[in-house]
């Protein structure tokens, strides 16, 4: 497999200008994150709803152009070969009546075909969001049944289809195998509620952790400050919409501190009067988004 198959890219081509991918770079082996999405009948919709099944996840850009169009009949059509453990998740930013009219107009029966309307959830959580156009990149990403990313095709070319025997292929590998270890990982990957009379992080494990982390500077063990600089104010807004949704999803939520070219975060855990796993859960996913 070639290795732009295994790093997320971040530009992509819209009849040969380039364009560029906002969100999180994800990469094979790593854990899938979670996303919220709107289905058809306007519920809600999250990767975790199919914990139990090999996910496809497959992203277009608009519903009612032909080569979106063509995306979504084509695994239609062979979603009928597939074993039923596996589910597939067609994804893009047209409104859930749009999506609602094309499947009943088309009988498409086999691809779950939901809306990133609301928030970009999908496309922010999966570095899919076209920061130019506001729409997803057209991608095809498989999640196994432990829920870890076993294939990522990102076409680099917006007017060119997926290539749907490449991940068919990579399909058919991971049903034989449909559980993984994925990565080790040190933290989990995502935030959770501290309970009551949890301590703080003791310094020990703070400067061990600390060193994985480039650029952010811990305030008296309490605090794990960042600053990162843009080219203008409304390039550090942006960043701090991205970071504002992933904070929300999370329940864990830093201090922002915009100015002009430069966004300052500041995180902390008050429940525990200090720094937890949640503050460094959410440091690596604010870096993830750069």
């Amino acid at each position: 497999m070639e290795e732009k198959e295994k790093i997320m890219i971040r530009t992509i081509k819209f009849k040969g200008q380039p364009l560029n991918l906002a969100g999180r770079n994800i990469k094979e082996g790593a854990a899938a994150p979670d996303f919220a999405v709107t289905a058809q009948d306007l519920t809600q919709v999250k990767l975790s709803d199919f914990k139990d099944k090999i996910k496809v996840l497959t992203s277009f850009p608009s519903i009612d152009t032909p080569v979106c169009d063509l995306q979504v009949k084509e695994f239609n059509k062979r979603a009928t070969q597939l074993s039923q453990e596996v589910v597939i998740l067609g994804i893009s930013k047209d409104l859930p009546f749009a999506q609602k009219r094309f499947c009943e107009t088309f009988d498409i029966k086999n691809v779950k075909v939901l809306s990133d309307y609301k928030n970009a959830s999908f496309g922010i959580n999966y570095g899919l969001l076209i920061r130019e156009l506001n729409l997803l990149a057209r991608s095809v990403i498989i999640v196994d049944k432990s829920n870890y990313i076993r294939y990522i095709q990102v076409v680099e070319e917006l007017t060119i289809p997926p290539d749907f025997e490449a991940a068919l292929k990579k399909l058919e590998e991971v049903a034989k195998n449909p559980f993984s270890a994925g990565e080790k990982q040190e933290l989990p990957g995502h935030c959770k509620p501290c309970e009551g009379g949890t301590p703080p992080m003791p310094k020990e494990k703070i400067e061990k952790l600390l060193s994985q982390y480039r650029g952010w500077e811990v305030i008296e063990d309490k605090k794990m400050v960042k600053e990162f600089k843009f080219r203008d104010f409304l390039a550090a807004k942006y960043f701090l919409d991205l970071i504002s949704l992933i904070a929300e999803e999370q329940g864990h939520h830093p201090l922002l501190t915009l100015g002009y070219g430069k966004l300052r975060v500041t995180l902390t855990t008050h429940a525990v009067g200090g720094l937890s796993d949640n503050d460094f859960i959410m440091a690596k996913i604010i870096d993830e988004l750069i």
